[in-house]
């Protein structure tokens, strides 16, 4: 499929944007592990979160859908999953199957986990060895990546220190530990996103935090809980960020989360010059959330890296459609994960926007841009990668002429409805 894109005259509209991708596989993945039956509503409806709900129901968890994207896990409790009768496919999803590896690790059965030719080429053995550490026993490809064969067996508790802030990572340790005997510690070099540590707490798992370190002991079991998941931030980037560069326009995103470990995109703008307003702040189930409102600003260059990195590696490609608006140097550095994401990100960033007529510097481990530059349409790209097809629409929006989006279907993955979205909008 592909999608052609003009460019947009102002926006004035108030929407809301799908429920938070991250959230809603945790919750699916600690309902199933909890005894009792956890109702889920506005569960993210993209394909990443129907891969782990598939898979959770090919362990012999009962998912039951409502209407308006509300799901009741009936949870099962850690011993009540059962072995699958065929692989488990987690589809593009990497957060799937690094999650449910830590879970199935100390599984008394073996599991095969695979996915689609874009998951098969991402690392994994960065989860295999400290699962490893744990007495978990899984083989990888011999390049280190999926299919993953989990010989189940019973696990330790282990003291680990992570290679890199990943919040995939820290979690699939952490469900290790949630089942494991005795006590897990992980710590990490930099803070990343803390909706597992939120979840398990807000189901009873006692979990304790110093700094870096989160350390929990093990056996236990959540307790099952109702939970609604607020708006995902990095599906209303794309928006945002359309705004803040679309002449005259004003947008009011309601209920978006607004976990300070995933503000990042917040953070960044603010620093570019573009006032964002978070209206009517609150807090349900641990996770705050706020309507946000936007307006088109003048923005100006600035640095992305160290800390704020974690906080907004997936708003990196729309932040850099942005920084082509800014007037001066933008440059992200720090950022060398987004090497190894559905695509080579910094490779399709540079990829496209030369196509655009952008000039950018690129470096191993993000780019400089220095602006304003002129986008004019272009034919792009998406690579199969949801988070580049929606950031160069947005270069559409903002591009001379017209810009030709190849393979937008893959949007769908955490996004679907985005295209519709945007001509409901575009000529407000």
């Amino acid at each position: 499929m592909h999608q052609i894109v003009r460019t947009a005259a102002r926006w004035r509209a108030v929407l809301s944007v799908p429920g938070d991708k991250s959230i809603s596989h945790r919750a699916l993945l600690f309902g199933a592990l909890a005894s009792g039956r956890s109702r889920i509503t506005r569960v993210a409806p993209g394909r990443d979160v129907a891969s782990t709900a598939d898979c959770l129901s090919s362990l012999g968890v009962r998912i039951e859908r409502e209407d308006g994207n509300a799901v009741v896990v009936h949870g099962r409790g850690p011993s009540g999953l059962s072995a699958p009768a065929h692989d488990l496919d987690a589809g593009n999803s990497g957060t799937t199957i690094r999650l449910l590896s830590g879970i199935l690790a100390g599984r008394p059965f073996p599991s095969v986990i695979t996915g689609d030719a874009s998951l098969r080429r991402r690392p994994m053995r960065r989860i295999v060895e400290p699962l490893e550490r744990m007495g978990g026993r899984i083989e990888t490809s011999p390049e280190g990546t999926a299919p993953l064969r989990i010989r189940g067996t019973r696990l330790t508790g282990a003291d680990l220190t992570l290679p890199v802030a990943s919040a995939q990572l820290k979690s699939c340790v952490l469900l290790a530990g949630l089942l494991a005997e005795g006590r897990t510690s992980v710590t990490e070099p930099a803070m990343s996103r803390d909706h597992t540590e939120r979840m398990l707490d807000g189901m009873g798992v006692r979990i304790r935090r110093d700094g870096l370190r989160l350390e929990l002991e093990g056996p236990q079991t959540p307790r099952s809980c109702d939970f609604d998941v607020p708006g995902d931030i990095s599906s209303a980037a794309f928006l945002m960020v359309a705004a803040a560069c679309i002449p005259e326009s004003e947008l009011t995103i309601e209920n978006v989360g607004v976990n300070p470990t995933r503000t990042g995109i917040l953070d960044a703008l603010r620093r570019m010059g573009c006032p964002i307003e978070e209206l009517n702040p609150r807090t349900l189930q641990g996770e705050p959330r706020a309507d946000l409102r936007i307006r088109t600003a003048s923005l100006s260059g600035t640095d992305i890296d160290g800390d704020l990195i974690p906080k907004i590696i997936d708003e990196i490609p729309v932040l850099a459609v942005a920084a082509c608006r800014a007037r001066g140097r933008t440059v992200v550095r720090d950022a060398a994960e987004l090497r190894v994401k559905e695509t080579d990100r910094i490779a399709a960033v540079a990829r496209n926007l030369s196509a655009m007529g952008v000039r950018a510097e690129m470096f191993e481990d993000g780019f400089a841009i220095v602006g304003p530059q002129p986008l004019r349409g272009a034919v792009i790209d998406s690579m199969e990668d949801h988070r580049i097809a929606m950031a160069f629409t947005v270069a559409g929006l903002l591009a001379e002429g017209e810009t030709r989006i190849e393979g937008t279907e893959c949007a769908d993955i955490s996004y679907p409805g985005f295209f519709d979205l945007l001509s409901g909008i575009e000529y407000a």
